[in-house]
């Protein structure tokens, strides 16, 4: 391959912006490969966050990602959700796709073990999700849930969604998911996943809610449907926010459980089993369904993506997962 030392990457500045920069490349050592990126995915939680310069200094280190450079705020080379070819390094892995957690950037050099390979039957632009489809996988680990329970998930972006498809399809589950954008319910049909509006009779009470709005309302809607001794699992970050919700109603009478969710860690009851590898590849098994599609958002080639990522990552944007694609050629001209 050609031009192997010349790279182009995605930093977030102060503005807030992204800008394209030069990134250098090294050659691949005895256990490094040379990726080729082919399409990466945008995060609208966590990467709005970093986009607007909204991570909390205490979590500064807690929040870098694999492959990131600059320290937060500004400026940063951020992501995680890339898929590409190996065209350099070990041989048996040469013309293999696969999916890695690092930053939007044309070419880069990682370490074998970072990658997951991706199965033929999965197209490049679903294997995308597989970082947000671990983080439901974990949550649905953590809220214990199983056949028969009756679930609500609460806010229908990425991570809710695919919470809502994984719960559906335990054996005898009653799921709902729920949602202030009544567009949402399209995307929920093409999951086979039953949807109500947060404004309408939501039913209940649910033996596991699961919330994943990142908003206030949101929470004390999850709250408000939780049953007697049920578990509410908080899926959404924050960031600098603060949030207030009344705890004064049912919240001690009903003895109610707020569960924090976070993929960093390997769910409690898997750990012992369990590592981030196995787990990040068991997500990748589950994205074989095409109705998984229907979480796939617009998408635009590298060159653009500056102008774009100001778009979806501003204040109040919606969409779900959207896109960078990438080509062979020059990021500058």
């Amino acid at each position: 391959m050609e031009n192997v030392n010349e790279a182009a990457a995605i930093w977030y500045d102060a503005g807030p912006k992204a800008i394209i920069r030069p990134a250098p490349l090294s050659d691949p050592g005895p256990d490094e490969v040379l990726v080729e990126a082919l399409v990466s995915g945008v995060s609208r939680g966590t990467e709005s966050l970093v986009f607007q310069g909204k991570i909390p200094k205490s979590e500064h280190s807690r929040m870098r990602a694999p492959g990131q450079e600059g320290t937060f705020p500004y400026p940063v080379k951020y992501g995680y959700a890339m898929v590409g070819r190996v065209v350099g390094g070990c041989s048996q892995l040469v013309e293999k796709n696969v999916f890695c957690l690092h930053p939007h950037q044309t070419l880069f050099v990682l370490n074998r073990d970072k990658l997951t390979e991706i199965p033929v039957r999965i197209p490049d632009h679903r294997a995308v999700l597989a970082a947000n489809m671990e983080t439901a996988l974990n949550a649905i680990w953590d809220a214990g849930a199983g056949p028969a329970d009756r679930i609500a998930v609460v806010g229908a972006g990425v991570v809710g969604c695919l919470t809502a498809y994984l719960a559906a399809r335990l054996p005898g589950s009653d799921v709902c998911l729920i949602d202030v954008n009544p567009a949402r319910e399209t995307v929920a049909e093409r999951l086979d996943v039953p949807f109500r509006r947060a404004d309408s009779d939501l039913g209940g009470p649910f033996d596991i809610v699961f919330h994943a709005s990142a908003s206030e309302s949101g929470l004390q809607t999850a709250l408000s449907l939780a049953g007697f001794e049920s578990d509410i699992v908080e899926l959404s970050w924050y960031g600098e926010s603060s949030v207030s919700v009344e705890l004064g109603g049912t919240f001690h009478a009903n003895r109610l459980r707020l569960i924090a969710s976070q993929v960093g860690s390997v769910s409690a009851p898997r750990r012992a089993r369990w590592d981030h590898r196995r787990r990040l590849s068991a997500a990748m098994t589950l994205l074989d369904d095409s109705r998984l599609d229907a979480l796939l958002d617009s998408s635009c080639p590298f060159r653009e993506a500056p102008v774009r990522l100001a778009e979806w990552l501003a204040p109040g944007a919606g969409g779900l997962c959207h896109r960078i694609t990438y080509d062979r050629g020059s990021f500058y001209d």
